[in-house]
């Protein structure tokens, strides 16, 4: 029977055996979040099923397929002006989750779609979970990906449920979850397929009535989880170590730059030597502190600009709808093709025309692309039909055969004009009028590119990240004669490939490379006055880039690297020139890591051990021994990147500071906590900014001279945002 209840968000049922169905459907949304209004709604359902007698039980189910409950509503944190409100917040999901885990009757969650966050933390209360197979069912509690902790319970519960270590595991890096795999790991009672998700909860909540108030067991004490449960988590020596460990591993990861993780630890610890609800205290008091500090407000910044890029297009013409991609093509089987192709098998599920101009190129790359699925296979990830699949979808060849209904062709070849004109002339006199040629060039104007096209209007640039499967940036570049259903069509298939696309406007080194080339010369001018390699790489990296200047040059490629700095030298002078470190490098036979030979050494080293070439030293004729303090390495590199990327945003090369600062953050791994550069210009004030500008342009030149539009700023007190 339905019982009426004066409700918005959930809808109650109870079945003729006693069983409660709850479904969750937030009318008017895509999908299901928590919000704080919708606490007294949950109170109040709660007191129904209380009073009700004929309740046996309780499942908790989604109207929205593929969304159970994906997180609580950011907009509810971020409007967080204290600390105190943040833990009251806190406080309310604690108190309400508390009564689910201490209700009269079995409760089970049925978990279809996205389960994080909040979602999680409510299925955690519950006496028991099933979930979905299906692709879009996750769990997670990735609230560290946005400075805070898991505020309603998780950082005690999960413990409680699958081990310290692999709680911690989750908490700390925001891991998302399928279903298989959290089974595995005891979080999950049951995976089955969607038409029968409600049947097996209800089996589940009729098995738990029977076994009312036996404590469930997370495994054996003979098993690997029971032993490692026995050594290290049950005793207070243990535990010391486990906690320790995991705090240096932070430390190691975070250099200190994020503090919710160390938060984390210290929640579960609390928890774990003190009791639940101390633990509960702690969580409340952490999540409120840790709401309000700038790391997480400038984490908030960026998921919400994000999001607002996912329902963005890439044009002002909402009307102009992206074309269909069925078939795409290659061109070019290195590490770029190769990872282009794979993210397009795996993510997009399309097929893809792999050409190029030797058996062994293509050898190499299909080679590649079968050792990234077979360690998703490894994971598990991936089921060996699926597996299969994906690399049936890569087709190879050597000639254009098969490209005559290609909707999509990307060349990945040599940063090459006339190549890459060949390859326009190639697409166009095999494959259709309207098949679109993306270059993957990542300096060359597309508008020069295009200049040997029949078809401009189909030509535009897709600038991926090295490695493809791992970086998940791509700059969309927009010619002037490029169709707007281009643009959107190659928004629509970045996305698909499981990119995070910004568009920027055509011209040298386009937005990510243009800004970055300061920074990496101005790291070699270090370098050529006698500064070590060492000091500067760890200077950045102190700072919050996962890697120095010169590991990042060695790992893209010193060769790849120098192509880009005479094409942005030619386009802007002086301000763009080089410190000439790379010819020297390249003379003596030096590429990076590719041929084991660059800044650092790569011959008889340990793995994850990396050191110094100082044979380098010699090769640049200097002896690394000017002493440079680390905040004025910093302050060169990065100003010199601040400046550049201002000149992007006057100059309309990018559209708004919001894409800046996410192509610098998912490009090249600008701090997330930082917020990007132009949050980072807004927290040092423009002023300030110029100031400093200008004390090094006093010093070392023009090339630290302020960009016009900052100068301007400083005049009309402006900043880049204005909230």
């Amino acid at each position: 029977m339905t019982t009426e209840l004066n409700l918005t968000v959930f809808q109650l049922t109870r079945r003729d055996d006693g069983i409660a169905v709850v479904t969750i459907d937030a009318p008017g949304e895509s999908q299901n979040t928590l919000k704080a209004e919708f606490v007294g709604e949950a109170h109040t359902l709660l007191d129904r099923l209380e009073q009700d007698p004929g309740v046996q039980g309780v499942v908790f189910i989604s109207g929205k397929p593929g969304s159970f409950i994906a997180g609580a509503d950011i907009n509810m944190l971020k409007a967080c002006q204290t600390a105190a409100e943040a833990a009251e917040l806190s406080k309310a999901g604690q108190r309400f989750f508390d009564r689910l885990e201490n209700f009269k009757v079995p409760i089970v969650a049925a978990i279809d779609g996205a389960c994080l966050g909040g979602g999680l933390e409510l299925a955690l209360a519950c006496h028991g979970r099933v979930c979905t197979d299906h692709p879009k069912t996750t769990l997670g509690l990735p609230e560290v990906m946005l400075g805070v902790l898991p505020g309603s319970g998780g950082t005690q519960r999960l413990p409680r449920l699958i081990g310290i270590p692999a709680a911690l595991g989750l908490m700390l890096t925001g891991k998302h979850l399928n279903g298989q795999k959290a089974r595995r790991m005891g979080l999950i009672d049951e995976v089955v397929p969607a038409p029968i998700l409600l049947q097996t909860a209800v089996a589940l909540v009729q098995q738990l009535q029977q076994h009312r108030g036996a404590t469930r067991k997370t495994g054996s004490l003979f098993s690997i989880k029971g032993l490692t449960r026995l050594a290290l988590e049950n005793n207070p020596l243990g535990r010391r170590v486990l906690f320790q460990k995991a705090r240096e591993q932070t430390l190691s990861k975070t250099k200190g730059h994020y503090p919710a993780p160390l938060r984390i630890i210290d929640c579960v610890e609390t928890g774990t030597a003190q009791g639940f609800k101390k633990g509960l205290e702690a969580e409340a008091v952490g999540f409120g502190e840790l709401a309000v500090t700038p790391q997480a407000r400038q984490l908030m910044n960026l998921y919400f600009a994000t999001t607002a890029l996912k329902k963005d297009s890439g044009i002002a013409d909402t009307s102009v709808q992206p074309r269909p991609v069925h078939k795409t093509a290659v061109l070019g089987a290195g590490l770029m093709g190769a990872g282009i192709s794979y993210v397009t098998t795996d993510k997009a599920q399309i097929p893809v025309r792999l050409k190029d101009k030797e058996p062994a190129g293509l050898n190499r790359g299909l080679a590649y692309i079968d050792r990234l699925i077979h360690k998703r296979l490894q994971r598990r990830s991936l089921t060996p039909f699926e597996a299969g699949q994906a690399r049936r979808r890569i087709t190879p060849t050597l000639d254009f055969s098969g490209f005559h209904n290609v909707d999509l062709v990307i060349e990945a070849v040599f940063e090459d004009l006339k190549l890459k004109q060949q390859m326009i002339a190639d697409v166009e006199a095999n494959c259709l009028p309207t098949t679109i040629f993306a270059t993957n060039t990542s300096s060359i104007p597309v508008a020069q590119i295009a200049e040997a096209a029949q078809h401009p209007e189909n030509v535009i640039g897709m600038h991926y990240f090295s490695p493809v499967e791992k970086m998940p940036l791509l700059e969309v570049i927009a010619a002037p004669h490029t169709a707007p259903e281009v643009i959107a069509t190659a928004v629509d298939f970045g996305r698909r490939q499981g990119k995070t696309v910004i568009v920027v406007q055509d011209g040298a080194g386009f937005y990510v490379n243009r800004m970055l080339a300061p920074y990496l010369n101005e790291a070699g001018y270090l370098l050529s006055e006698g500064v070590t390699i060492d000091a500067i790489d760890q200077a950045l990296t102190q700072f919050g880039f996962p890697v120095g200047p010169f590991a990042l040059l060695d790992e893209v490629g010193i060769d790849v690297g120098s192509k880009v700095g005479p094409i942005l030298y030619a386009a802007f002078g002086e301000r763009m020139k080089p410190a000439g470190v790379a010819d020297r490098l390249l003379a003596d036979g030096r590429y990076g890591r590719k041929n084991k030979k660059g800044f650092y050494r790569y011959e008889g080293v340990k793995s994850g051990e990396k050191s110094v070439d100082k044979t380098v030293y010699a090769v640049l004729g200097v002896d690394g021994s000017k002493v440079v303090e680390a905040s004025e390495i910093v302050e060169r590199c990065v100003l010199a990147m601040l400046n550049e990327a201002a000149r992007c945003c006057a100059e309309g090369v990018i559209r708004s500071p919001r894409d800046g600062d996410i192509g610098a953050v998912f490009g090249i791994g600008f701090p997330p906590f930082l917020g990007g550069p132009f949050r980072y210009a807004d927290s040092l004030g423009v002023a300030a900014l110029v100031e400093k500008l200008e004390q090094y342009r006093q010093r070392l030149g023009e090339r630290f001279a302020p960009a016009e539009v900052l100068t301007q700023m400083v005049k009309e007190r402006r900043t880049f945002y204005a909230d």
